[in-house]
């Protein structure tokens, strides 16, 4: 009893679930026709299962439709919509119909790349705002085919997962609940507003017709994956249920996409869906399975310290800490070291500083409000905590001293967040500086304002350079991806702890209120070969740390600054003189490390 259209022995079998008490017809249409060809009565077969079997029947040429009592619904399990018009036109659902289509897409051999949570960095964006914006030099713009032009950049980045907001067809234009109170307006069907980042309710089985170059969404979908494949990169793609979704139906969603799709990760609200289920379901134990949070009874089977952990948590409470500290709020030390040190044995933690529901990066260093008037809302949507510091400035400027801070800030934030165990994300764009113009919540805007814009200025350059190499120099250096939480003590007796917090003193972290500098030592023999140290200055003036001793053949040299606009990083390493203490100038980060004394 498969939901939707299965292609059997005999033809095409038609299974649709409808709980009224009224007639139920299969309704087939030529393509381009409006009238039915066929119209077939549907017997139940099994609760509330309807099913008509249709022999000899030419698919390609055919589209259809149910018909419950008088009205005209879309099978919620079809693969394909057709009738829809550009992105962001409004069509009339009576002339939307089902596809019929089963070409065999050929896959070569294809494979997952099955990178582990130790090695991964996603990238986030929207499918279409991506490559919409004429600086973007693509030829598809905004379409699956205009991502796969893109591939090449993001290998070039070090990425490693593309995370892409609903590519589902979803509703553009969702109607607005009933009225549950006599405060809340009427709204008319002119005045709906559109939907562009596809948090809503849709036709989860069918790629986005307008997000394809031509014709064939579900084959230039499959060519993104198999091309991002090819280039070492996973796919991950968002699914928002709302709380009307019968459990099965999520779990048969997810399913097909994994093995329809060959996607590699899911990220779903967990809000409305059975999440245990999900969790223990066999088909999906290869598949990167994220969302808000994990309870325990959820975590109680997944494997501890194993290449095959596939659950993981967004963090925004890292988004919080990290913004708090970079701008220098007080009490926020502690909370930001525990952050940077978390990486559970069962699960994953995926860390940001930017996210598409927020300011971009750029934006948490230019403005200290929200300005999302465009959004016709009178600036009350969208959140009023952005943990935002505009350096100075609301807004653009030209001023030299503004934009080396921001410049700086910048850098630090990066910094903060690939030093960090777990799963760093990078929202796309602000690896070069992308600007929203201080709006948080660009959910209804398919304009400039929220296509990413390839800034091509020299700054823009810089910190694009600059995002590169620090993804390089992680990549490199294993303290800072570890495949386990630091336990903070010397379990190998090597005489010194996998992890150990210093302040102004060695080996004496001080977490009080007012601090906002902190070094963190990673001992050689644990992930590295030699000792890393990292010196966080988040405060406004100079502060001094005390380097704990080294042995007698090696010494501390700099190989990473963000106080320098360029060479931050320097592989070889640069003598330090004073190896007992190190002054750092403020809003600073530093990495240090214990190399041989030539």
């Amino acid at each position: 009893m498969r939901l939707g259209v299965t292609k059997t022995q005999k033809g095409y079998q038609f299974a649709f679930a409808s709980a009224k008490e009224e007639p139920c017809k299969l309704l087939l249409y030529k393509k381009g026709e409006k009238t039915p060809e066929m119209s077939i009565s549907m017997e139940r077969s099994l609760g509330d299962i309807y099913v008509a079997t249709v022999e000899k029947l030419n698919a390609k040429n055919y589209e259809y439709a149910y018909q419950v009592g008088e009205k005209i619904i879309l099978d919620p399990y079809a693969k394909g919509i057709s009738g829809k018009k550009g992105f962001g036109e409004q069509v009339n659902s009576q002339q939307l119909r089902c596809t019929l289509d089963f070409t065999e897409y050929n896959w070569e051999d294809d494979k997952h790349p099955e990178i582990p949570f130790n090695e991964s960095l996603i990238y986030c964006t929207h499918l279409r705002g991506y490559t919409m914006d004429r600086s973007s030099k693509v030829r598809a713009k905004g379409t699956f085919k205009g991502m796969v032009e893109k591939i090449p950049y993001l290998a070039s980045l070090g990425i490693k997962q593309l995370e892409l907001m609903p590519v589902y067809e979803f509703e553009e234009f969702p109607r607005p609940k009933k009225k549950t109170s006599m405060y809340e307006p009427e709204v008319k069907e002119e005045t709906l507003k559109l939907n562009y980042w596809g948090y809503t309710s849709g036709y989860y089985f069918a790629p986005k017709a307008s997000y394809a170059a031509g014709k064939d969404a579900s084959k230039e979908l499959k060519d993104l994956v198999k091309a991002l494949h090819k280039a070492g990169i996973e796919l991950i793609l968002e699914f928002y249920f709302d709380e009307t979704a019968p459990p099965n139906f999520v779990m048969d969603c997810l399913k097909y996409w994994v093995e329809e799709y060959h996607i590699d990760g899911i990220h779903i609200n967990r809000s409305a869906v059975p999440m245990r289920n999900i969790v223990m379901e066999p088909a999906l134990k290869t598949t990167k399975i994220f969302t808000e949070y994990f309870d325990q009874s959820e975590l109680s089977d997944e494997p501890k310290n194993s290449k095959r952990k596939h659950l993981a948590e967004y963090s925004e409470g890292f988004l919080v800490d990290a913004r708090r500290l970079l701008k220098g709020d007080e009490d926020t030390l502690r909370a930001f070291a525990d952050k940077t040190k978390k990486n559970p044995d069962n699960m994953g933690i995926v860390n940001y500083m930017a996210n598409h529901n927020g300011f971009t990066m750029m934006d948490m260093v230019s403005y200290d409000e929200k300005h999302n008037e465009a959004n016709g809302e009178n600036n009350r949507d969208g959140s009023n905590y952005n943990f935002s510091w505009n350096c100075g400035v609301e807004g653009p400027s030209k001023k030299k001293a503004i934009m080396q801070l921001r410049g700086k800030q910048l850098r630090n934030a990066f910094a903060m967040l690939m030093f960090a165990q777990g799963i760093p994300l990078i929202y796309g764009g602000d690896e070069f500086g992308n600007s929203q113009q201080g709006n948080n919540n660009v959910y209804g805007q398919d304009n400039e304002l929220s296509w990413v814009q390839w800034n091509a200025s020299k700054d823009a350059k810089a910190l694009l350079e600059y995002v590169q190499k620090l993804i390089a120099f992680r990549n490199a250096h294993n303290a800072f991806h570890m495949p386990k939480e630091a336990s903070m003590t010397d379990y190998k007796s090597t005489g010194i702890p996998d992890l150990s917090y210093h302040g102004e003193n060695a080996w004496y972290g001080g977490f009080e209120p007012y601090r906002r500098h902190l070094g963190m030592m990673y001992g050689a023999g644990y992930a590295e070969e030699s000792t890393i140290y990292v010196a966080y200055n988040l405060h406004q003036s100079e502060h001094e740390f005390g380097l704990p001793i080294l042995p007698k053949s090696k010494k501390w040299k700099m190989i990473f600054n963000t106080a320098e606009e360029t060479e931050q990083f320097t592989p070889e390493g640069v003598n330090i003189t004073n190896q007992r203490i190190l002054k750092l100038t403020g809003r600073t980060i530093c990495v240090l490390e214990g190399k041989a004394d030539e």
